[in-house]
């Protein structure tokens, strides 16, 4: 069985913009309303998630997420709606390549030795 990896990544500068794990990581952030728990759900320590969504958040003409003050029910992070746009573009840009190499993915794949399996 073969499995194809395709890693678009969009760079601004020496940043790279967009990419799978930043991708992953609104998809965390949407999901979980905060940067410390999307971070804990990805297994990465919550400085490095800040420090990702730092970098999106300059590398586009607005920002992809927001925090939203304390309170009685507490503060929280959230999607703008430009984060939003930017990965569901994202997403299906993924899906669109992916879907054009399929057939020579498939030929390729049909060359492909069965796996080996590890020796003790």
């Amino acid at each position: 069985m073969y499995r194809l990896d395709l890693k678009i990544r969009l760079h601004n500068g020496a940043d790279i913009a967009i990419g799978p794990g930043k991708a992953d990581l609104l998809d965390a952030i949407a999901r979980e309303g905060s940067i410390s728990a999307a971070a804990r759900s990805l297994g990465m320590s919550y400085r490095r998630a800040w420090l990702l969504v730092e970098t999106m958040n300059r590398s586009f003409k607005e920002p992809l997420v927001t925090t939203l003050a304390g309170g009685k029910h507490g503060g929280g992070t959230q999607l703008t709606a430009m984060g939003e746009q930017v990965l569901q573009r994202y997403r299906q840009l993924c899906a669109q390549a992916l879907a054009a190499v399929q057939d020579d993915l498939d030929d390729l794949g049909d060359l492909l030795a069965p796996p080996v399996s590890p020796t003790p």
